[in-house]
């Protein structure tokens, strides 16, 4: 109780006008607050489990994408999970948990039976995209605070995360990473929608691996920047942040000339084992816009089709097209809704000014976080608003689940056009609140030396930084 009661006065101080808004960020406070765990042989770290109550443990994508939604309101949680993921970090190649040298964690157990089922070991390594994720993670943490040394320590523990990406992550040598297990109880597909049928061709038949996702190579194009990125931050040569920055621009190009369809005027999904195109429309893409590897021509097609009527359920953001072979909305992944995916995916439409969309698509979430008492569930169906009065909820599905209890955070987050520079000494922002909310503050966020009060009524916009210099430019 006390560590919970610490955790409200520490955290950041988000108020608004819209009841909606409030009651979405003061539940996520609270959840989060809940989902923190502490490990014994570091009493100083803290990570988040990734949901209640099934799985009360870390999970490599699930607390990095928490963690990263979360820093509005904290950066412990941040700096513990990129911490304890270094300690995991693999070591060796074991193809019964997927663990290879580098590799960033997928998840820990302790139980038998979880053991068995993934691997036979209590920590299992069949993630594509926690590894770079970790490299995004470190250098938007630098970004919030600073070159702090806790961070610099980290840097072996990143730069052999880029390894695995150029070494293991690459296993045909094609210039993208691609997922197969190196055993046959470990998880046949290993992005985040790692269900046994989760990525699905236009015709309906499940992809067969290795599988090179979409969102799983704009992460290393993420991670690639990120690395330039650190370099800045932690004053390394001008030559090593060049490299990776043209290493970015490479892959960014690579990228475009094979996942874009001129047929569709859409990106795939991924390339299969037979490097055969996955076409069918799926929710993958929105992350794309999120690490920025889609070129400013083709972001209005990317957001068009997010908003469709077949995308978008009127609640959230499916995760397969209601007019796609294989839609059913009470699939896991093939249809029904997450909310950190459609997060995710306002937040990418908001970096891209994509202003229209992105309201469109956290209207509808905020919305749906009405119907569960603030807290958004961790899926819910896919049916559509207008048949369905109210969210359809996934039997079985984690209450708090730690992506979803910080999705409200990242929407706040993209409504502000927040971005952090602690190191140069700089805050963009770019206020565009969504429909019905005239009054958003965030007081008490640390950024860097600097402790910052915002404060945005309708199209106006107030910044008082206080106990550190900060140029603070709003657009």
């Amino acid at each position: 109780v006390a560590r919970l009661r610490n955790w409200r006065h520490s955290a950041s101080r988000i108020s608004t006008d819209d009841p909606t808004l409030r009651a979405a960020v003061d539940r996520a406070v609270d959840d989060l607050g809940a989902l923190r765990i502490f490990d014994p042989a570091h009493t100083d770290r803290t990570v988040v489990a990734a949901g209640a109550p099934w799985f009360m443990t870390l999970f490599g994508r699930d607390s990095l994408l928490t963690s990263w939604m979360s820093l509005l309101v904290d950066h412990d949680l941040a700096l513990g999970v990129l911490q304890e993921l270094a300690d995991t970090q693999g070591e060796r190649e074991d193809p019964r948990s997927d663990e290879q040298p580098g590799k960033i964690l997928h998840e820990v157990r302790f139980d038998r039976l979880s053991a068995r089922l993934l691997g036979g070991h209590g920590r299992y390594y069949g993630s594509i995209d926690a590894t770079p994720l970790f490299v995004m993670l470190a250098a938007e943490l630098t970004r919030w605070v600073g070159a702090d040394d806790r961070i610099r320590s980290l840097l072996p523990a990143v730069d052999r995360a880029i390894e695995w990406i150029d070494r293991f992550g690459d296993r045909d040598g094609d210039g993208f990473i691609e997922y197969l297990r190196g055993d046959p109880a470990g998880l046949e597909h290993q992005g985040w929608k790692d269900s046994w049928d989760g990525i699905r061709h236009a015709d309906g038949a499940v992809a067969a691996p290795p599988i090179a996702l979409c969102e799983a190579q704009g992460y290393v194009y993420g991670a690639l920047l990120a690395r330039a990125d650190l370099a800045r931050s932690f004053g390394e040569s001008a030559e090593t942040r060049r490299t990776f920055l043209e290493r970015a621009d490479h892959f960014k190009a690579h990228f475009n000339d094979a996942f874009w369809s001129d047929r569709r005027g859409a990106y795939i999904v991924g390339l299969d084992a037979e490097k055969r195109p996955i076409e069918s429309n799926a929710s993958n893409i929105g992350h794309l816009l999120w690490t920025g590897i889609v070129p400013e021509a083709r972001r209005r097609a990317v957001a068009d089709l997010l908003v469709a009527p077949s995308m978008f359920s009127g609640w959230g953001l499916r995760t397969l097209a209601s007019d796609a072979a294989g839609y059913n909305p009470l699939s896991y992944h093939c249809g029904s809704v997450w909310p950190h995916d459609t997060a995710i995916a306002v937040a990418g439409l908001a970096a891209a000014c994509l202003d229209d969309a992105a309201s469109v698509l956290a209207g509808g979430l905020l919305d749906a976080s009405t119907h569960s008492g603030g807290r958004l569930p961790e899926l819910f169906a896919g049916f559509a608003r207008d048949d369905v009065g109210a969210p359809v909820p996934y039997p079985a599905s984690c209450s708090p689940q730690a992506w979803s209890a910080a999705a409200p955070l990242l929407l706040v987050r993209a409504m502000l056009g927040l971005q952090p520079d602690a190191v140069a000494g700089r805050l963009l922002l770019r206020p565009r609140l969504a429909p019905g909310i005239d009054r958003l503050h965030v007081t008490g966020l640390p950024i860097g030396d600097a402790t910052v009060d915002i404060r945005v009524e309708g199209a106006d916009a107030t910044v008082d930084v206080v106990g550190g210099s900060l140029d603070v430019n709003v657009r």
